[in-house]
């Protein structure tokens, strides 16, 4: 047989090999019992804490990076609880040109950590816990306040910009991530 042969019957069995699997881990995740929720083309385990399924999200590589720049990975990868505002790379990518770069220099870590600690709560608040008018207390320690309209969910940020929750109630071992659409800013 002909390397070349070879080459490519190494890629179909690789190719059939990802296809599969691209199908049947949401199966797995049944069969196991858990219920999933796809985020950024990815299963969300329950069984997982917030750091393992994020990494995972094609949606939340700016987030992942984000964080592990600040050093929260071992602390978002704690027993927690935590309520996790998480904001899509979209998201990301509405503040001005150079600012995320910017804020991932170690000489901002500080100004980073307090910005991806404001995405964070103290609990597991879920979905039906964000009721109108609600004040949250960050870990970093400002507040967010929820706003109700329409069926949508809206966290206000102490600036008064306001980010939609696209994606509520993602289920961790640790807490709970609702994914939104606008980087929160503190005061």
């Amino acid at each position: 047989m002909s390397k070349k042969r070879i080459a490519l019957l190494s890629f179909a069995a690789f190719s059939t090999l990802m296809i599969s699997a691209s199908f049947l881990e949401p199966a797995a995740a049944k069969m196991k019992g858990e219920n999933t929720v796809m985020v950024g083309g990815a299963a969300m385990y329950p069984s997982k804490n917030i750091v393992e399924n994020a990494v995972n999200s094609k949606d939340h590589t700016t987030l992942v990076a984000a964080v592990k720049a600040a050093g929260l990975v071992d602390t978002l990868a704690s027993p927690g609880p935590f309520t996790v505002f998480a904001p899509t790379n979209a998201a990301f990518g509405k503040l001005p040109k150079g600012t995320v770069n910017t804020l991932v220099q170690p000489e901002n870590k500080m100004t980073l950590t307090k910005i991806l600690t404001y995405h964070v709560v103290p609990g597991r608040l879920s979905a039906a816990d964000l009721t109108d008018g609600k004040k949250l207390t960050t870990v970093e320690g400002e507040q967010l306040t929820v706003k109700r309209s329409g069926g949508k969910v809206m966290i206000v940020d102490a600036k008064g910009g306001a980010s939609t929750v696209t994606i509520p109630n993602v289920n961790q071992s640790n807490g709970v991530i609702h994914v939104v659409n606008t980087v929160l800013m503190p005061g």
